[in-house]
């Protein structure tokens, strides 16, 4: 194993260690119990919006606390559900008094964990609503779902409903249009080489130089099935049909195009992933309208990618126009 750390069992604390020094002007990373902030602390009258996860997957989730999206995010060991007690410090740490919305990705500990914090919060005082992603078209259930799980459309979710909050809407309408979001927004991916979980040291499955697994987890979980190397091209053929068999998109839809990189995949690779993409949802008479192209939602070093196509309709883009200022997305401020 090969990796820029010093002790696999710091991993998580180093890295929000560095997190704190890198953006001081954005975030606050709070310790015992550990969820990063906004560096201002909690906006009076605003709807808050808190996310989290296993860590392993940055910048989810961290990367995107700030102006125009969330407002603190729950980091757990990596691959692993961070506990009740953080989420629930980061959710009052953030409430100013219009309420909390959590936005959850569908796996079992992340979910049973930030049901159990939102009943805590709760019983403090605070309005919580929740939004479960399940945008993965690949596998209905998986190692760690009951159900389909949440992957790269988390992004969009958190930009869109964030922009939302932002302007003033309030708790039901910012929930309404994370779950519209959520609706609307499919996701497949692929893998060609497996992560390395730093205090595991060896790879999370065992996959041929010639291999590659179409419909892979974020955690590494098992996909669709397991076939030889193709073109690019012939690999986004593979995923893309699905994401749109899936909701139906149709000609004359505007979409947002989001081709994620899973960590160690180069930028040039994901543009050609893209272009095929755009290729075909043009064939079909699919308007790309907006895009987002980089390594977004990872898998620690895993190489691959994910395609995510959500239909927009004009507040949701408006709402992904929105200025946005946070470490790994910033525009229009």
């Amino acid at each position: 194993m090969k990796k820029l750390i010093n002790d696999p069992r710091s991993v998580v604390d180093e890295a929000l260690e560095g997190v704190a020094l890198a953006h001081p002007e954005l975030l606050t990373v709070h310790r015992d119990p550990a969820f990063i902030a906004r560096a201002q602390g909690a906006t009076s009258g605003k709807v808050a919006l808190v996310s989290g996860g296993g860590s392993g997957h940055e910048p989810l989730h961290g990367g995107f606390v700030g102006f125009g999206m969330l407002d603190a995010a729950v980091p757990g060991p990596v691959f692993t559900s961070p506990t009740p007690d953080p989420i629930v410090a980061a959710t009052k740490a953030v409430d100013g008094g219009a309420g909390v919305l959590h936005i959850v990705k569908n796996y079992t500990g992340d979910v049973l964990n930030f049901e159990t914090a939102a009943d805590l919060a709760e019983a403090e005082g605070i309005e919580v609503r929740s939004v479960i992603v399940n945008d993965d078209v690949a596998v209905k259930d998986s190692l760690y779902t009951a159900g389909r799980r949440g992957v790269a459309g988390t992004v969009l979710i958190e930009k869109i409903a964030g922009a939302a909050a932002e302007r003033g809407d309030d708790l039901d309408a910012v929930t309404a249009i994370a779950e519209r979001v959520n609706a609307r927004v499919r996701s497949m991916g692929v893998a060609l080489t497996a992560p390395t979980v730093p205090h595991a040291g060896e790879p999370s499955f065992t996959i041929g130089d010639d291999e590659i697994e179409i419909g892979i987890g974020i955690h590494g979980e098992p996909g669709r099935e397991r076939i030889g190397l193709e073109p690019a091209d012939a690999i986004v053929d593979r995923i893309l049909g699905p994401i749109l068999e899936d909701l139906p998109f149709e000609s004359g839809q505007k979409v947002l195009l989001f081709v994620n990189g899973m960590g160690g995949s180069p930028l040039v690779e994901l543009y050609i992933v893209f272009r095929r993409a755009a290729q075909v949802l043009g064939e079909r008479g699919i308007e790309v309208a907006r895009s987002l192209v980089g390594n977004h939602v990872t898998s620690l070093e895993m190489q691959g990618f994910s395609i995510s196509v959500l239909a927009l309709d004009e507040e949701m883009i408006e709402l992904w126009d929105a200025p946005v200022q946070t470490a790994a997305l910033r525009w229009g401020r």
